[in-house]
């Protein structure tokens, strides 16, 4: 039997998401099926993501992240924000915590402005080579609560990310469960540009908080700039991360940006 399932499309940085209440009995555990329709941007709602909230006993809730071809991931920086934020909203909290498959986040929320403290990074390598045609590439890792290859390039605006990204993604080293890649160009000494191609989306995105985390960090430890970098992303925003580091290792790292509202509704499932 069909029915009506309440939710809110929101926005942070060019990344969108359906957030849904666990109230609306949603079952997208058990339908893939289902955020690949609502996912879909010709006949459902469209998003990069379905973000599913549920009652937490460790937080003040608890974010289920689902890609838009409906496989589950651990965390999401943007999504992150977007639901720090209707649950600000909500529970009438400036500081609250999400608690994700990552771990707990915590969150502080000042209008339209949004803070998320990551869990620590873990994994860094640095300048892995990897071959492809032929073409040796070097790359860089890191997991900022779901995996990151970052490669430093030229000409962002102009490339062809994709190929790369697609190999990359599914390349043995990163296996069984995959990689996000992210490019990016040097702006200034403590600014940078990114282009993300996200696991589970599969295409490009026009932003990427956990991305934008992960190529701010890994910037920071070649070019030996401060404990702040500036992430200007695909959809032109600026993003914020903070971040302190001890010896190419890094914790108290947070991610800031925008994230509002854009509409309310429901999808007959």
């Amino acid at each position: 039997m069909k029915k009506d399932v309440l939710f809110t499309k929101m926005v942070a940085s060019g990344n969108d998401f359906v957030v849904i209440e666990n109230s609306s009995r949603f079952t997208v555990h058990s339908s893939r099926k289902s955020v690949q329709d609502i996912c879909d941007r010709k006949f459902g709602v469209g998003a990069d993501g379905v973000l599913v909230l549920e009652r937490s006993r460790r937080a003040d809730i608890r974010m289920r992240i689902f890609n838009a071809d409906g496989s589950e991931a651990e965390m999401c920086g943007n999504g992150a924000r977007c639901v720090a934020l209707y649950t600000s909203q909500k529970l009438r909290k400036e500081k609250l915590t999400i608690e994700t498959k990552a771990g707990i986040l915590d969150a502080i929320v000042k209008k339209d402005n949004i803070k998320i403290k990551l869990t620590d990074p873990q994994s860094l390598k640095l300048d892995m080579p990897v071959i492809m045609k032929k073409r040796k590439l070097k790359v860089n890792f890191i997991n900022t609560g779901v995996p990151h290859v970052v490669i430093f390039v030229e000409g962002l605006n102009n490339l062809d990310i994709k190929p790369i990204s697609v190999f990359i993604r599914y390349h043995k080293r990163f296996m069984p469960a995959g990689t996000n890649v992210d490019f990016v160009e040097v702006l200034n000494k403590d600014s940078i540009a990114i282009r993300t191609y996200e696991r589970g989306v599969e295409d490009e995105t026009l932003a990427c908080g956990t991305g934008s985390v992960a190529s701010a960090l890994i910037f920071s430890v070649k070019s030996g700039c401060g404990n702040r970098v500036n992430v200007k992303t695909r959809a032109g925003e600026i993003l914020k991360v903070y971040f302190s580091k001890r010896a190419n290792k890094f914790e108290d790292v947070w991610l800031e940006g925008k994230a509002y509202k854009v509409h309310k509704g429901a999808y007959h499932v």
